[in-house]
């Protein structure tokens, strides 16, 4: 059960990892001369926000997830 647990963590680590890089790639469009309403609406369309957001609760389920272990 703790391998899954890590395996689950490191799943979601990569998740927020990749949809984090993305969404901090897509703050050009700032420099491009779109204003941060914009930047919202699309990042709001686009999986990468959906990545992080699915990859931070898999991290916290992870790690705050009771454990029943028998004694």
């Amino acid at each position: 059960m703790r391998i899954f647990r890590v395996f689950s963590l490191l799943v979601g680590f990569g998740l927020a990892v990749a949809g984090g890089v993305s969404l901090l790639a897509y703050l050009n469009l700032l420099t491009a001369g779109y204003d941060f309403v914009t930047y919202l609406r699309f990042i709001s369309t686009r999986i990468e926000l959906y990545m992080v957001i699915i990859g931070a609760i898999i991290i916290t389920l992870s790690i705050y997830w009771p454990t029943h272990r028998k004694k």
